[in-house]
């Protein structure tokens, strides 16, 4: 049984190894995890764990959604490709969540920094999912910077 499993694990998603697919995922978890800690350390309704499994769930839609592409009998002329379709879901999934955290009190909104967290999370699965890691990671740091930096003009 143990072989069989490895021998999964080693198998290639369509036509991307496990090892990127691996990589993929970490780093949708771990650049939204940075996030999430800035949100944890500002003792925000959604922090590290959410915001990583935001980003997780989105990369690994993106990826189930490649290797399903992957598979499909392109030569059909029933089946068409969009991939906007793989990005609506999962927006809207993510929008759901977030609109979670936001709370209004009277006139008083709470929650809009966080809910938009999760979406730039969930964003940033997205692009780990299609293999822009180096645009993921750019707009973690933009973000961090507009959390931190912007937070001392407020």
């Amino acid at each position: 049984m143990l072989e069989t499993i490895l021998a999964e694990l080693g198998r290639p998603f369509g036509s991307l190894p496990a090892e990127v697919a691996t990589f993929r995922l970490l780093a949708a978890a771990c650049l939204s995890g940075l996030i999430g800690f800035e949100r944890q350390l500002r003792h925000k309704p959604a922090g590290l764990r959410t915001h990583m499994l935001v980003a997780l769930a989105a990369c690994l839609s993106t990826l189930v959604a490649l290797e399903v592409i992957d598979l499909a009998d392109v030569s059909n002329p029933a089946i068409r490709l969009d991939p906007l379709r793989v990005i609506a879901p999962i927006t809207s999934g993510v929008a759901f969540l977030a609109a979670g955290a936001i709370i209004i009190h009277g006139r008083a909104v709470e929650g809009l920094t966080t809910g938009a967290g999760m979406w730039l999370a969930g964003v940033i699965g997205l692009a780990c999912g299609v293999g822009s890691t180096a645009l993921a990671l750019i707009a973690t740091v933009i973000a961090l910077m507009v959390l931190t930096l912007l937070r001392l003009l407020e």
